[in-house]
């Protein structure tokens, strides 16, 4: 299928406006409106995320000026974490609200992150491992 020279984007593709990592958050800046519960959005990371940024820092979402962070979850409420993410990619997601706040959640899968754990417990801490000797 050949690629339309001209198309019409969707009303609910949101670019991000900006991508800070403050308070050990990874923040995607929206811009300011209203994002009704249960509605989808596909939400552009538009920006590099910052170097400083830690992978296992939570994803969160502020609107416009707001300073209120709503986090961006996996379909089962998960925190996606800065690991999960990719600049200059597309994320559907619906908004889900509650009483006193609301989130973000995938409708698909994060990107893979990488995976620091042990294979199994035991009851004692676990070794570090030892450095290679040459």
């Amino acid at each position: 299928m050949a690629c339309k020279p001209v198309c019409k984007l969707c009303d609910r593709l949101v670019i991000s406006q900006s991508v800070t990592f403050t308070g050990g958050n990874l923040v995607v800046n929206l811009p300011a409106g209203s994002y009704n519960n249960g509605q989808k959005y596909c939400i552009v990371i538009a920006q590099s995320i910052p170097d400083t940024a830690t992978i296992n820092a939570p994803v969160m979402i502020t609107i416009g000026t707001g300073a209120e962070l709503y986090p961006l979850t996996n379909r089962c409420c998960a925190p996606i974490t800065a690991c999960g993410i990719r600049t200059r990619t597309r994320y559907s997601t619906v908004v889900a609200t509650s009483g006193t706040g609301g989130a973000f959640r995938l409708l698909g899968r994060a990107c893979p992150c990488p995976s620091n754990n042990l294979t199994a417990i035991d009851g004692t801490a676990p070794t570090a491992p030892t450095a290679p000797t040459t």
